[in-house]
């Protein structure tokens, strides 16, 4: 399950936990621990929203480390904070596990889910929310281009933390 979008991280925790009521074992991995290191990251500067969209992210990393079929997963590849490997170890998927991936930006790059949620902000919401105004451009220009609220199963209009609207998008597969 991928979930996209500000916000995922503490949606991620919310279904993790209604899965284990469900009798489910949840596998909670955030995309940011499959960001690149901090020299590729920063090429093109630091404020580089194209980037920041683009290719912070270690898509085929995040792909075969948690995401393809098999026993095992990777929590995290990277530390962003100390900017060095995570030095995590693979560990066996639990029985009955579901895999959920929080993080930005992480539809329409090839990534296989069984159901995708994505969390949708106004620019006046992610200004609210703390976003910087040089990632404002990164997001928009995500929703023109790729269209995440089209390509979901869920959508989430959470421009009200307290009060997201859930939508189930009619869609063919």
């Amino acid at each position: 399950m991928l979930l996209d979008g500000l916000g995922s991280q503490s949606l991620a925790v919310d279904l993790a936990e209604a899965l284990r009521g469900l009798g489910r074992q949840p596998v909670v991995v955030p995309a940011a621990g499959f960001w690149r290191p901090a020299g590729e990251r920063y090429q093109y500067g630091r404020e580089d929203w194209q980037a920041f969209r683009d290719t912070w992210l270690d898509a085929a990393a995040l792909r075969r480390e948690v995401l393809e079929p098999g026993d095992t997963y990777l929590p995290a590849l990277w530390d962003v904070e100390r900017d060095r490997s995570a030095r995590q170890v693979a560990l066996p998927l639990p029985e009955r596990a579901v895999v959920v991936v929080h993080g930005l930006f992480l539809q329409g790059i090839g990534l296989p889910a069984e159901l995708t949620v994505h969390i949708a902000l106004s620019s006046a919401a992610l200004r609210r929310r703390g976003v910087p105004e040089w990632q404002l451009e990164a997001f928009s220009s995500y929703d023109a281009e790729v269209s995440p609220a089209d390509l979901a199963d869920v959508l989430v209009r959470a421009e009200d933390p307290a009060r997201p609207a859930v939508r189930w998008p009619q869609r063919s597969r």
